[in-house]
């Protein structure tokens, strides 16, 4: 699976959001056809990782079954309900050992494109050791490469925060790629604009 030179990582997709405040499962909703969790994990797959996880929450089989033509594998989070750090800490204790660092994704981002994971590999690679985020409307956040030597403090996360409030605080260890685009997500109902019928 994984392709280039350079330290092996994984792509962590997150995907178990219950969606309360959009009134429907954002992860399946479609984009010139396809769901936006299947693009989310196509173009994590586009950067060549050694592993990519999928963590589901409210509709795991439905969301399973999207991407099932991808390499992938899709994990359950039980308590998904409990925020985004939950998702989080289930891909890292799922992928695989090999990988050094976790590209972690959100499925809610309709911008979002290879290249600008590619760039956020590239960034990583080319000094390991450092995180490497995506910086939009004022702040740095995912997607984002995180290093292994970070995980440990990621698991002691807890609530919605996932690994935003780590980047922000460590800052001075984290490379940032601007992307302006991906400060567009789909949260309320007015945000389906921004999608087409599908």
């Amino acid at each position: 699976m994984s392709e280039g030179g350079g330290p092996l990582y994984g792509v962590i997709v997150l995907a178990a959001g219950s969606s309360t405040r959009l009134g429907q499962s954002k992860q399946l909703l479609l984009i010139d056809g396809e769901s936006l969790v299947h693009r989310a994990v196509r173009f994590g797959m586009e950067t060549g990782p050694a592993d990519c996880v999928v963590i589901c929450g409210a509709k795991p089989d439905q969301i399973e079954q999207v991407v099932a033509d991808l390499d992938c594998r899709c994990l359950p989070c039980p308590d998904h309900e409990r925020g985004m750090s939950a998702s989080l800490r289930l891909g890292l204790q799922a992928l695989d050992p090999s990988c050094s660092a976790a590209l972690v994704v959100l499925t809610d981002q309709p911008a979002l494109d290879a290249r600008h994971l590619c760039k956020l590999r590239d960034r990583w690679r080319a000094r390991p050791e450092q995180a490497v985020a995506s910086g939009y409307a004022g702040t740095i956040g995912v997607p984002a490469m995180i290093p292994r030597s970070w995980f440990a403090a990621i698991q002691s996360e807890h609530g919605d925060r996932g690994a935003r409030e780590l980047l922000r605080t460590r800052s001075d260890e984290v490379a940032v790629i601007t992307a302006e685009q991906l400060a567009q997500d789909i949260d309320e109902p007015e945000d389906l604009s921004r999608l087409d019928p599908g």
